[in-house]
Parts: C-alpha cells; sequence; structure tokens
C-alpha cells in the first residue's frame, strides 16, 4: 500500500535533519552545524501509532541568494513540498523569529498544503507560551515546541502529524491481477521490456535514461494470467541527476514497490551490477517482495558455454543478500526468454503464498537440529522447542526458544537455507522472529 509523505523544510541550521532522524529512528541524514549540509532530498519511513509514513528530509532554505548550489537546495525543497501531503515548518526557538522563516512562510502558503509549525532546540518547557507566541504570527495555528536533539516533545508532534495526514486512497484492483514493480537504473531495459510485452509503444523508449517519470500501469494477459506491470522511472545515484524532476520518480518507485506483489529487477548485462542496483534491491528486500533478477540485453554479450554460469556467480556475489533470488537472461528488444522471465515471476509469487503445516515445520526443524547442534554461550545451550509459520508476503517464522540471546545469525541462516530446501520459498526473503518460553 502507498504511504503518505511527510516534508520536513526551514532554513538553514534549524535542526531538520536532526528531527528527521528522530523520526525515522536512526542517523540517516548528515547532521553537522555548518549550514546547507544537507542538499539533495532524504527518503526515510517512520511509523506512529500504527500509521506509516515516508519522511523527506530536505536542505535549507536560502532565498534572494545567487548562488547556484543554494538556489538548487531551495527548488528541492520546493518539489519535496509540492510531492508532500503534511508539511513540517521547522523554526529555531534561539534565534526567534527571522525575516527568513516569514518568507518561507509565503511559500508555504501557496502549497495549500496542511502545515504544522515545529519551533525546534526548546531547552525548557515550563512555559510554552512564551516560547510560542512570536511565531503565531506566521499563520500556522498553534505551534509545538520540541527539542529533537532529545526528543523531547516528539510525540506529542507525532500525535499531531498522524491526527493529520490524510487517509490513504485503496484502490479496487483485481484480486487475480499480479502487480509487478519493474525497477532498475535508468536505460536498462525496463519500458522496452513493457513495449514487448505489449506489442505497441505504450511507454515511451529512448537511449537517454531517466525517459519515464512516473510509474506506468499496464495490463498484460499471458496464458490465463494478469499481469499488472508497474513500470517505474529509473532510479540513479543522486551525485548524476540533472533534472530535478527525477527526484519526484525516486519517491514514486518506492511507492510502486510497496503495492506490488512481485518485483522484477532489470540489470544491464554489458553494465553489470551497481551500487546504486545494490540499493534498490536492498530496498525491495526489506520490504519483503517476491523478487526476479532479469539480466537484459543478453543478445549483445559474447558468450560462450561458461558465460551465464559466471555472470550467475557474479550477480550473486555482489548481491549476497539475495541469493535466494532467481536470474534470468533476456532480451527486450528481441523477446529472448521472455515467457520464462513471465513462468518466474509467477511462481515467485506463488511462492510468496505457500504455507506449511506446523507439524511439518516442526518435523523439518528437528531434524536439522539433530544433523547440527545448536549454538551455545557460556555453557547455556540454545534450544528450539517448536516453530510456526505466521505470516505470508513475505513468509514469516516464529521459533520459541530457551534464550532468543543464544541464536547466532550463522545458525539462524543454517535454519533458512534447510526451509529453502524442504518447501522452496524460492525468490522470497523469509522473516523469523524468536519468542522466550520458559
Amino acid at each position: 500500500m502507498a504511504k503518505t509523505t511527510v516534508a520536513i523544510v526551514g532554513r538553514p541550521n534549524v535542526g531538520k535533519s536532526t528531527l528527521f532522524n528522530r523520526l525515522v529512528g536512526g542517523r540517516r541524514a548528515i547532521v553537522e552545524g555548518e549550514p546547507n549540509v544537507t542538499r539533495d532530498r532524504i527518503y526515510g519511513e517512520s511509523e506512529w501509532t500504527g500509521r506509516k509514513f515516508n519522511v523527506i528530509d530536505t536542505g535549507g532554505i536560502v532565498l534572494h541568494d545567487q548562488d547556484k548550489i543554494k538556489n538548487q537546495i531551495k527548488y528541492q525543497a520546493e518539489l519535496a513540498m509540492e510531492e508532500a501531503d503534511v508539511i513540517l515548518f521547522v523554526v529555531d526557538a534561539r534565534d526567534g523569529l527571522t525575516g527568513v522563516d516569514e518568507e518561507i512562510a509565503q511559500l508555504l502558503y501557496r502549497t495549500n498544503k496542511e502545515v504544522i509549525l515545529v519551533v525546534n532546540k526548546v531547552e525548557d518547557f515550563s512555559h510554552q507560551e512564551e516560547i510560542s507566541w512570536e511565531f503565531y504570527s506566521l499563520g500556522f495555528g498553534d505551534p509545538i515546541p520540541i527539542s529533537a536533539e532529545h526528543g523531547k516533545n516528539t510525540g506529542e508532534l507525532l500525535d499531531v502529524l498522524v491526527s493529520k495526514l490524510p487517509e490513504v486512497e485503496t484502490v479496487e484492483e483485481d484480486s487475480d491481477q499480479i502487480k509487478v514493480a519493474v525497477i532498475g537504473k535508468p536505460n536498462a531495459g525496463k519500458s522496452s521490456l513493457i513495449n514487448y510485452l505489449l506489442g505497441q509503444e505504450r511507454v515511451i523508449v529512448s537511449d537517454m535514461p531517466g525517459t519515464t517519470r512516473d510509474a506506468v500501469d499496464t495490463l498484460i494477459e499471458w496464458k490465463e494470467n494478469k499481469f499488472n506491470f508497474i513500470d517505474t522511472a529509473g532510479l540513479r545515484r543522486k551525485s548524476r541527476v540533472k533534472e530535478d524532476i527525477e527526484y519526484y520518480s525516486n519517491l514514486r518507485a518506492l511507492r510502486s514497490i510497496d503495492r506490488a506483489d512481485a518485483v522484477l529487477m532489470m540489470i544491464d548485462a554489458e553494465k553489470g551490477v551497481t551500487d546504486q542496483d545494490k540499493k534498490i534491491a536492498g530496498y525491495a528486500h526489506d520490504e519483503g517482495k517476491a523478487m526476479v533478477i532479469a539480466v537484459n540485453k543478453w543478445d549483445l554479450m559474447d558468450k560462450n558455454s561458461k558465460t551465464m554460469q559466471n555472470y550467475t556467480d557474479e550477480v550473486y556475489f555482489q548481491l549476497k543478500f539475495l541469493n535466494y533470488v532467481p536470474v534470468t537472461y533476456i532480451s527486450a528488444l528481441t523477446g529472448e526468454r521472455i515467457e520464462e522471465l513471465l513462468s518466474l515471476v509467477e511462481f515467485v509469487v506463488d511462492q510468496s503464498n505457500l504455507r506449511i503445516k506446523t507439524g511439518i515445520l516442526n518435523e523439518v526443524i528437528s531434524e536439522a537440529v539433530q544433523l547440527r547442534e545448536p549454538p551455545s554461550r557460556k555453557g547455556k545451550r540454545l534450544k528450539i522447542y517448536y516453530g510456526s509459520q505466521v505470516g505470508i508476503k513475505p513468509p514469516t517464522f516464529v521459533f520459541f526458544v530457551n534464550d532468543p540471546n543464544l541464536m547466532h545469525f550463522a545458525y539462524q541462516r543454517y535454519l533458512e537455507n534447510v526451509l529453502r530446501e524442504a518447501f522452496g520459498y524460492v525468490g522470497n526473503p523469509m522473516l523469523f522472529k524468536l519468542k522466550q518460553r520458559n
């Protein structure tokens, strides 16, 4: 399901990135005492009272400055405002109201978006009204005082924020459709694949990377199966982005992954796996999506009897965390192995819905424990009493043990491999949860 989006904006050095890190629960943004550290928009996910939403961190807005970088930062922030459902406008309690704050407020008026005024760097919350009174003139209602650095009053901020998030519209879709997000770097051949499947130029194909701006849904019927291919814009390294509009595409690609049943990751055979491919695949993996890797433009490669196996080995070496994902080799231009690709997508989606009976699961686990003794620490050995599958998409298992801290990651990986060998789960990440039982 697509998530709502919150943008954090304000002038430089008011603590936007600190608030961002507080909301997403980690140090995703760079935080320094110098202004203009954050230049590009940084995306993260937050959750409060069961409501998930995307958060965009932006650089400090500086108006009426001819500096090229500062103008670029300002434009990026404006794009974030337009993309957002709710905007957090951050000001500095120590500096008080400034002229730049008032000018940014004028920009925010024109967005017609829900704006929450956040007064950051508050040290004493005993006189909140005195702290906030001068900021009422900005016209955004009651300011919310916080200390993002120390986490004070951020819970109240989140309560207000969640109350103002719009409900996500649920689009009625054919339940028989297999929704497939097509992802990858620009110019990997995503649009060419869909055009081949359609037999017509539904989406624009160009040698220039970054042609596809939005996610485009394309319904295709194949062997009585319905596929809804979501062609996303190519995700590029931020340092190489020339056109600001591509930042829209990044967030929309993530939203496409959110609502997909499976992810088709396309790799350019001539360029191989890149760092950006790893990031894209990592997001899909973390979201628990079924996945197929398609190496495109295979018709352009010089090949011998070992080329395909060597290439597969290299893909798994570069994407170690995706060793469960099948790899196929295609040509979107000529149609080579396209039917095999569709069969693989259908198969990994079926695998994502696979459920194992508790009795059978525990027979396999018991045998695995006998073949390889669980780890121990300080004379205490891990005991696995029983396990149960509690979810699908992704396949999720709960194991009841004597002490979860005794489960070494290597032994958990061993159990995962045992389950894959016994039941499959091809193309799907597996989620393990450990619960202590006395």
